[in-house]
């Protein structure tokens, strides 16, 4: 997490104060499995809970490659942007 020196307007003296950056990474925990997505299956698509930055508590849906589990943590570059749905899969894997 990113140290920046903030003037408290008060009484002029500057502080040091924690500032999460928009391109800085933030943490999130899978929670459910989607699907199987990608020409040859090697993508999974996962619903996570993003535990940080400004888009705390968020629940969105992430591509992962490689292999992941529920529980896992992510390391995410960006909390903005969220994956498309599957097409035409209904079942999911894991808890609700």
């Amino acid at each position: 997490m990113a140290k920046q020196r903030v003037k408290d307007k008060t009484s002029g003296a500057g502080t040091i104060k924690e500032v999460k950056f928009a391109n800085e990474p933030v943490n999130a925990i899978v929670e459910q499995f989607v699907g199987r997505t990608g020409a040859r299956g090697e993508i999974t698509q996962v619903k996570v809970k993003i535990l940080e930055g400004p888009n705390k508590g968020k629940n969105m849906r992430r591509n992962v490659k490689g292999p992941v589990k529920i529980g896992d943590l992510l390391t995410l570059r960006e909390t903005e942007i969220e994956a498309r749905r599957i097409r035409g899969s209904t079942k999911t894997r894991g808890g609700d």
